[in-house]
């Protein structure tokens, strides 16, 4: 089980991170707090503090087309915000 989706690249979050060394990640919605510790711990090399987490409905979606009017919904996703230790940074840029 892929515990981290994809990190949360925001102008919110990155502010977030740079003043209180809070970043978000979209994880797996069976994911536990404990899961997810671990999982940024071994992926990032940090030692986290706390973890919070969210859990997200899917937005509801309506098109009109030619054909008529088509509904669908977005994802349900759970969103996790990890705080670390003081003087350590996550750097998502490092490898592009």
């Amino acid at each position: 089980m892929q515990i981290l989706i994809k990190p949360i690249i925001t102008e919110k979050s990155s502010k977030l991170g740079e003043s209180l060394n809070q970043y978000g990640f979209v994880v797996n919605k069976k994911a536990s707090k404990d899961d997810i510790r671990e999982a940024v711990e071994k992926m990032y090399g940090v030692n986290v503090q706390k973890v919070n987490t969210m859990n997200y409905l899917g937005k509801k979606r309506i098109r009109f087309t030619k054909s008529g009017v088509m509904q669908g919904k977005k994802s349900d996703f759970k969103k996790a915000i990890v705080s670390i230790l003081d003087g350590q940074t996550i750097d998502f840029y490092e490898s592009v």
